[in-house]
């Protein structure tokens, strides 16, 4: 077996290696090995595609954050909730948007109930720092917009790091 067959996107599941069909023939345990490495290629390609459970995928919900007029104005887009499905929390400089989406469907002509519940959470820190006291949030039409002003407290400032070399010296960050 050579190094390539070890590099999965080096392989070709079409064209496998004539060599490597020949030894896989004498070898189990590198036919296990193979079958091993192809799961894996299956899972790991497919897990941003593959949505979850409750038909969403990997990220939900997508949010939007712009800073415009001495505010962050933040959106996310979150279908088929209401607004008692949906909790906001800032503190620390971390906004956190939570929720549960339940949902039930029954059809008694056809003999079948389905249910989804499904829990989400985003955790998105904020470039600076806001008042917490003056945040608003809105909730119309499955869109929930928070509107967060910029504090005036505390100054936005850079601190320069001085970088100490190997030979002792030290260098200043630009």
């Amino acid at each position: 077996m050579s190094v390539r067959d070890l590099i999965p996107w080096t392989r070709s599941a079409s064209n496998p290696a004539p060599a490597a069909l020949a030894n896989e023939a004498s070898s189990p345990f590198l036919t296990l090995h193979r079958e091993v490495n192809r799961l894996f290629d299956d899972v790991l390609t497919g897990l941003s595609a593959v949505p979850s459970l409750a038909g969403r995928g990997l990220g939900w919900p997508k949010v939007e954050l712009v800073e415009a007029e001495g505010s962050l104005k933040l959106s996310a887009e979150l279908p088929g909730l209401d607004e008692r499905d949906v909790e906001l929390l800032v503190e620390d400089g971390v906004l956190t948007l939570r929720g549960e989406k339940r949902s039930e469907n029954t059809d008694t002509t056809r003999g079948y109930s389905e249910r989804s519940y499904g829990r989400f959470e985003r955790v998105i820190a904020l470039p600076f720092p806001v008042e917490e006291d003056k945040a608003e949030a809105s909730f119309r039409n499955g869109v929930l917009t928070v509107t967060l002003p910029r504090s005036a407290k505390v100054p936005e400032r850079g601190r320069r790091i001085a970088i100490k070399g190997g030979t002792g010296a030290q260098r200043t960050a630009h």
